[in-house]
């Protein structure tokens, strides 16, 4: 891996603020030495592909990603069509994460069957691959049918494309047929070790990058207070799932917050010091940086930051650059 999305932090932009601040954002980190910046999109948030066109148009070194879509809302040749232009708006500069969602969203919301998704998602990264090498695709399986499909144009430049997932077999999936795995926000130090030896084992081209939520603050109690309610919200979210019994949260430790979530109450309170320590980079330069260091111990490539909405993102991107960026360099590429 010779790219800087895979060595360099990076910083996420999502939120309702993002369509008209998306291009400010994107300068900013590209001014603060960041290797990435990435494009959230869950539902029923801002489009990720518009945002990173925009971010595109005001930028010429950052890696630009899309993490992650998905094939059921987008078919894999449209994802095709939308990487392929991403690819000529960036060349050599675009990341595809592709992923699976989730049923809530796309059966139970917008009524699209969400039957064997990670044999669907191994179709669609074929797929995907294909068309964006510039083949004529004709493919019958078990999800997708394309009968002599090709783009009318496709980047001259290899993508790679890393998975959102975070259970066992879709890791091994992301092993079989990926460039990396990003982790989902929550990761830990533990999940990304689980991750290097399920999805990495004997692979050196292997990225494993992971959002994690982050603020950085002279006061740092300040700055963990300013996460909690992001966290909170997440362990409700995703209770009961492996990537939380990795950092020893198993479901009696998160089933207060799923409870919380459902009563649609703020568990803030109840994230502790300790829970933020193993779930974010959080408080002063020093004590972020001493974070860091287990991540980078763990094997992650590159962490890239979640920043609470509460906080100005263009003040805390020039602070990740200037005071976290040259620290993680050095401890996971002397």
């Amino acid at each position: 891996m010779d790219s800087s999305w895979a060595h360099s932090l990076g910083v996420a932009l999502a939120g309702p603020r993002a369509p008209r601040r998306a291009t400010d954002w994107a300068r900013a980190a590209e001014e603060a030495g960041l290797g990435s910046l990435w494009l959230i999109e869950d539902y029923f948030h801002p489009g990720a592909f518009t945002l990173a066109g925009a971010a595109a148009a005001v930028t010429g070194r950052i890696a630009i990603g899309l993490g992650v879509a998905n094939p059921y809302t987008r078919h894999p040749a449209l994802l095709a069509m939308e990487a392929a232009a991403l690819g000529g708006a960036a060349p050599g500069r675009a990341v595809l994460g592709l992923g699976t969602s989730n049923r809530r969203w796309i059966e139970d919301q917008m009524g699209i069957d969400f039957k064997a998704p990670l044999a669907g998602l191994a179709e669609s990264v074929s797929i995907v691959r294909r068309l964006l090498r510039g083949e004529r695709v004709t493919a019958h399986g078990a999800r997708f049918h394309l009968d002599g499909v090709q783009l009318e144009w496709a980047p001259p430049e290899e993508m790679p494309i890393v998975l959102g997932v975070k259970g066992p077999r879709a890791l091994r999936l992301a092993g079989e047929i990926a460039d990396g795995v990003i982790c989902s926000v929550l990761a830990s130090p533990a999940h990304v070790r689980r991750v290097r030896r399920t999805a990495g084992a004997g692979r050196r081209d292997f990225a494993v990058v992971a959002y994690a939520v982050l603020a950085i603050d002279d006061d740092g109690a300040r700055a963990r207070a300013q996460v909690r309610p992001l966290l909170a919200a997440y362990l409700g979210a995703l209770h009961g799932q492996s990537i939380l019994a990795d950092a020893d949260l198993g479901p009696d430790r998160t089933r207060p917050f799923r409870e919380a979530m459902l009563r649609g109450e703020d568990a803030a309170g109840l994230v502790t010091d300790a829970i933020v320590e193993t779930l974010a980079v959080a408080g002063t330069p020093a004590e972020c940086r001493r974070q860091l260091a287990r991540w980078a111990e763990a094997g992650l490539d590159a962490p890239i930051a979640v920043v609470p909405g509460g906080l100005d993102l263009a003040t805390q991107i020039a602070r990740i650059g200037r005071e976290l960026g040259p620290a993680w360099r050095e401890m996971r590429w002397p």
